[in-house]
């Protein structure tokens, strides 16, 4: 195929209306990864003010800070609005509190992160969630964070479009993440109720949702996961952790694994934040504030003033915050003995893959600059149990929503030093390399570990032994091939969609096809569906009950995601290659600067070369698309010849040989998991 013999760029064609589903001008761009503006801001808590491992951290496996169910296994817990202490201070070093959503009771508090669920393997419990934000005068609170309200959310729905946060409160809902659950208990986002049960989703079932419990061990962690504000709801605190125990993994002193358990065996939820001089959390929205730039006017998204008076708020597609918490604290630190801790590390944060390393410094140290390493660890678990085996390493990658379980020997650390957590990730969309690119002066460091208390001689220091676990997963029945894509809404602004690279079939392998309605047919979309498609398109995923499947992950885009399944483990078969096009545009794009990522036809192709994979563009239906109004909607795309390239070896950090139900799919690559499906979802 001969190049073209005209230079236009693909965003004059968008601009001249001459390409797009229906003859609509969409002003797109694939959209890699790339470095962020630095978020410094007028009003903003300056990170490098802010006092570094002079805080302790708080430990979420204390006795006293866990839910404890009565004698039949049932529990009440509220969500409700309190005020915290993070560690931040003013200018003249005055504590300052944070107006935070935590869980809790009314009687004793809400706390950030919630208090620890530890429940036995096979034990039911039934937890009766309670949506508490209120204001001390019956009056519904509003949202702690903007709330865009022209995103897909909970009051957008069909029937829930008279409901607004003002007459009716927040929406929530919370997802036990990792649990085996039934599906009407699992916290799916239409399931999401009002305070006081005001308001109810379209697929919620009851107020009390029952956990079985019926798998082995595991560091899960229960999270809000209302739709459309999730991030918001978890960036006010809605998180915390969950651990179940069995007859391996017991948690207690002298166990059949050689474990360490409580006081050393400890928690970290890792979360970045942004806040106000004055304390509050910060989430930025409108024009002038971090991302905002990078995601809307870099975008050239159109926001009309009706829908964004002052231009906004509007929801931005990352999130990287300046600040680093644990456990709702600032940079704290732990001290700790000379022997073995274990610890169940949560990456809790809206966007950021972390690199995790631990390097030695002296007393008192708050930065690396006298410090040696990175010092090699132990990971004997991850997400939903132990691994086949220990793996040692001293870089481990983090993926958002991911949990791993380790083992640190501080014996290998001189007395009265300390120990510091790196992050070497970057503070960017992951694109797979690291370390990665620091915007963020202070994000580099995690939290501190000071080796000066006595080794108490009475406790025998555990070495882990007979991990040999590990995900357990039979053979698979049929394989599908499932893709990830980064197209625009109805406002040009990035959307991450879900889809498939092949035409969608059911379980018996019958075609599903797109709605026969004119929002659909309009523009195209006719026949059996593929490519890319939206949270309220038919489900085009359904497993039989009772079999293992294997899925290929095609990632379209340019950064990496963090991929999660419920309901389900899974085990991670291995990575390779997208073969592309050779007619396709790749980094650094075209002479004009234009990213044509993949894409034809694009500025120097109208056609592919036949020789690989590629993309071309599709109509994505938004909830609010009306037909034959094509600005209500947005844009996706389709894989076009896939075609496999060659295999990719385990990259460096990162450790897979336990039961996950989070995986890091990297861009242009295929990535290969298989799982069992036993419950009807």
């Amino acid at each position: 195929m001969k190049p073209k013999q005209f230079t236009l760029t693909r965003r004059q064609l968008l601009k001249a209306g001459l390409i797009g589903g229906a003859g609509m001008a969409l002003p797109w761009r694939f959209i890699p990864a790339k470095v962020f503006a630095a978020s410094a801001m007028d009003g903003l808590s300056d990170p490098a003010l802010q006092p570094k491992f002079s805080n302790l951290v708080p430990d979420a496996m204390a006795p006293s800070f866990k839910f404890i169910p009565n004698k039949k296994g049932r529990i009440t817990v509220a969500m409700g609005q309190s005020v915290q202490h993070t560690g931040l201070v003013d200018a003249v070093g005055n504590s300052l509190p944070t107006t935070i959503w935590g869980y809790g009771s009314t009687s004793q508090g809400y706390t950030w992160p919630g208090k620890t669920f530890e429940v036995k393997s096979g034990r039911p419990i039934r937890v009766k969630w309670e949506n508490k934000l209120f204001a001390s005068d019956g009056s519904f609170l509003p949202h702690l964070l903007p709330v865009d309200v022209n995103l897909h959310w909970a009051y957008s729905l069909h029937g829930y479009t008279q409901h607004t946060i003002e007459n009716a409160g927040v929406p929530l809902v919370p997802h036990l993440h990792g649990g085996h659950t039934d599906s009407p208990f699992d916290g799916n986002p239409e399931f999401f109720f009002s305070p006081g049960f005001g308001v109810r989703g379209p697929q919620w079932v009851e107020k009390k949702y029952v956990y079985k419990n019926d798998q082995p061990a595991g560091n899960l962690w229960y999270h809000d996961h209302a739709l459309g504000i999730t991030r918001l709801n978890v960036y006010a605190g809605l998180a915390g952790f969950y651990f179940i125990r069995d007859g391996f993994d017991t948690g207690k002193p002298r166990n059949r694994m050689g474990l360490p358990a409580w006081p050393y065996e400890k928690a970290y939820a890792i979360q970045d934040r942004m806040f106000r001089e004055n304390g509050e959390l910060f989430f930025p929205a409108y024009p002038g504030e971090p991302f905002y730039d990078d995601f809307i006017t870099g975008e050239e998204a159109e926001l009309p003033e009706e829908l964004f008076p002052d231009g906004g708020p509007t929801g931005l597609a990352e999130f990287f915050g300046d600040h680093i918490l644990v456990n709702g604290v600032n940079w704290p630190y732990e001290p700790v003995e000379p022997r073995n801790y274990r610890m169940h590390l949560l990456n809790g944060t809206d966007s950021r893959f972390m690199a995790i390393q631990f390097f030695e410094a002296p007393a008192g140290a708050v930065d690396f600059s006298s410090a040696t390493g990175p010092l090699d660890f132990s990971v004997i678990g991850s997400d939903q149990g132990l691994a086949s085996s220990p793996t040692t390493v001293d870089t481990l990658l983090f993926e958002p929503g991911s949990r791993y379980d380790i083992i640190f020997d501080f014996k290998t650390v001189t007395p009265g030093n300390r120990v510091i957590m790196k992050n070497i990730g970057g503070d960017e969309p992951f694109g797979g390399d690291i370390p990665g690119p620091q915007v963020f002066g202070e994000t580099d460091r995690i939290m501190a570990f000071d080796v000066v208390l006595p080794l108490d001689v009475r406790i025998r220091d555990a070495s882990h032994r007979a991990i040999a676990f590990g995900p357990m997963v039979g053979k698979p029945r049929r394989t599908r091939k499932v893709a990830l894509f980064e197209g625009k809404d109805e406002f040009g602004r990035l959307q991450p969609l879900l889809g498939t690279a092949e035409p969608a079939t059911d379980y018996r392998g019958r075609k599903i096809n797109w709605p026969e309605t004119d929002v659909y047919s309009s523009v195209g979309l006719i026949g059996q569906m593929e490519g890319s498609m939206a949270w309220h398109s038919p489900t085009t995923e359904n497993p039989a009950r009772n079999r293992t499947e294997e899925w290929e992950i095609w990632n379209a885009t340019g950064d990496a995601h963090p991929v999660h399944l419920h309901l389900v483990h899974f085990e991670i078969l291995g990575r390779q290659e997208i073969k592309w096009d050779s007619n396709t545009i790749s980094p650094p794009h075209d002479e004009e600067g234009e990213e044509e990522d993949r894409l034809i036809p694009n500025a120097l192709y109208d056609e592919p070369a036949g020789d690989g994979t590629y993309l071309v563009s599709q109509t994505t239906v938004q909830h609010n698309s009306v037909p034959g109004e094509m600005s209500t909607y947005g844009m996706g795309f389709k894989i076009q010849n896939l075609t496999y390239g060659p295999a990719v070896q385990q990259p460096v950090g990162y450790v897979e040989n336990a039961p996950k139900d989070m995986v890091t799919a990297l861009p242009g690559q295929i990535t290969r998991i298989k799982m069992h499906f036993d419950k009807p979802g």
